[in-house]
């Protein structure tokens, strides 16, 4: 069973950078793609960005330039590169496995069933 842990988060801000880590169990060479949601206080959960196994990435519009979403394979992990944050980028970030169809991303497990995320919180 897959198993997926976030990491890398902290206090940083508004304009600063953060990498966020996320630690696969067993080989992330067989999961079809793999993905960043994070989640606001109040708000609902919301996809950031993901990657194929083929290495295919797709990023929402509100990230697209800041963020970049990558994994390598021989480290079973995959990464989040966040630049320019802003306030608004405060929130827990978690990752998923799952299967990726043209620009949509289909998480193997209900939100439920995730990690624990990791906090980011960006001040001014």
């Amino acid at each position: 069973q897959v198993r997926l842990v976030e990491s890398g988060g902290g206090l940083v801000q508004a304009g600063g950078s953060l990498r966020l880590s996320c630690s696969v169990s067993g080989s992330i060479a067989s999961i079809d793609a793999l993905a960043w949601y994070r989640q606001a206080p109040g708000e609902q959960r919301e996809l950031i960005a993901f990657v194929t196994s083929a290495g295919i990435t797709s990023y929402k519009g509100f990230v697209k330039g800041r963020f970049t979403i990558s994994r390598d394979n021989a480290k079973n992990t995959m990464y989040l590169q966040m630049n320019s944050l802003k306030l608004e980028d405060t929130a827990v970030y978690y990752c998923s496995h799952g299967r990726a169809i043209g620009d949509y991303y289909y998480p193997a497990r209900p939100m439920k069933d995730w990690g624990q995320g990791t906090q980011v919180t960006v001040s001014s």
